[in-house]
Parts: C-alpha cells; structure tokens; sequence
C-alpha cells in the first residue's frame, strides 16, 4: 500500500478505541443476557467482531502489525432462531460438490445406463462427453445414491452442507422452482450441518500443535480417508 492511500496513526487509535467501546458493550450484554439466545448479545458480538477486524486491517495497513486473536465472523454460527414454535412446513437445502477425478470411469458408466436405456443405439451420443454422461447418471440415479457410491462413477467428493429450514405453510407447488437456492432466512433455520475437509485440517493442526508442545516435534500425518469431518450448528433441532 502506498504512503498517501495508509491509514494515520488517529484513524488506528480511534479503531482501538471502537473495539475497547464494543467490549465493553458485549460485556454488558453478556451480563444482562436473558437467554441463551439473546439477540441482544448476538448484536454485541457481531459488532465486537466487526470493529476487532476493522482495527486489525488499520493496524495492519499502517504499521504492518496483526492482532494475536481472532474473532469468527457473523457467518459462522445461525442468529437465533426467530421462526414459528411449531412449523407446519419444512424445506431441506442440501449441496454437494464433486470433483471428477476419471472422466474414463464416469463415461464407462454412462455408457452402461445409455445401452440399457437405448438398445437401438438413439441418443447414443450423450455419453461421449463429460457433461453429458454426468447428465445420465443424474438422471438415472437418485442424489444420494451417487453420494454413497461416487468412486464407482469417477467422483470425488468435496464440501457439502445441509440446512433444515422452517415454514409457516408450505410454498405454492412450482412457486420456487427457478430460484430453489436463494437464501434461506437465517432466523428460520432450525439446524444445520456442513462437511468440509477444511475441520479436519483445523483438527490435524491443533494436534499437531499439542504433539509440538508435549515432544518437541509435530506427529506424522495420517491419510484422510474421509471426505471430511462434520461440523453441525444443531442447538436448536429440540425446539
């Protein structure tokens, strides 16, 4: 960053002060909290966060220094829950994400479906092609199935995240269909569970970390099998 686009020294210490004032706030909310999903110590940390990270880039940006903590940010955890006590509709939002690691395996088994399908060879192109043999195989088999059974079809699995959403009625038959991701309320997420190889290497390096601090040197990796470990933001499936 050039001299004349950094922030002076005032604009760091006010960012200081900013995050001082918020602790003092999300102290005071913590000590009034009403419940345990108080939305006013919700507003606290979320403020608490977001000053704590604006002091870090001015610190940054001007002296080239960091702070030595980390807040999580507002979208790591569900607001509480603001939906009806008791829903009479439900939506679940599920994503999965694949890698295709052998095309030659995935075309192999779209083959075999489209010569099921197709005995007198019609549309016997669609399976020449990547995209047209993942197409096939959608069709053909349902999403979880190809979710137990990915390395048969060339797949490798990455993130995946599952919402269960609440509802007062439920939605008009066709009134989504063309916009079936757009994001859900928070506040009527009942729970929620992602996948993500990224925890497991949070796990492996806090231990690697504890190996360090109890032998004086980092413990072998061992391979991940998996495709990763599951983090679940569930405090609210009993309501």
């Amino acid at each position: 960053m050039s001299d004349a686009a950094q922030p002076t020294a005032a604009e760091v210490r006010a960012a200081a002060e900013a995050v001082k004032t918020a602790l003092d706030r999300h102290l005071a909310a913590v000590e009034r909290r009403t419940g345990e999903d108080d939305p006013a110590v919700y507003e606290a940390f979320n403020e608490l966060a977001a000053a704590a990270e604006s002091y870090d880039e001015l610190l940054y940006d001007r002296y080239d220094e960091v702070t030595p903590f980390e807040i999580p940010g507002a979208d790591d955890s569900l607001p509480p829950y603001a939906g009806p006590e008791e829903p009479n509709a439900l939506s679940v939002l599920i994503r999965r994400d694949y890698a295709v690691v052998e095309p030659q395996r995935l075309l192999a088994q779209a083959q075999r479906v489209e010569a099921a399908e197709f005995e007198d060879g019609a549309d016997a192109e669609a399976s020449g092609t990547v995209h047209g043999a993942l197409g096939l195989l959608f069709g053909e088999f349902e999403p979880d199935e190809i979710a137990s059974r990915h390395k048969e079809f060339g797949l490798e699995e990455g993130d995946s995240t599952l919402w269960v959403v609440a509802a007062d009625e439920p939605a008009e038959p066709g009134e989504w269909l063309d916009t079936p991701f757009e994001q859900p309320d928070p506040q009527q997420v009942v729970c929620r569970f992602d996948v993500s190889s990224v925890f497991d290497d949070d796990l492996d390096q806090d231990e690697d970390d504890e190996d360090e601090d109890a032998e004086g040197e980092p413990a072998e990796d061992e391979e991940d099998e998996g495709a990763g470990s599951q983090r679940s933001d569930a405090d609210r499936v009993d309501r």
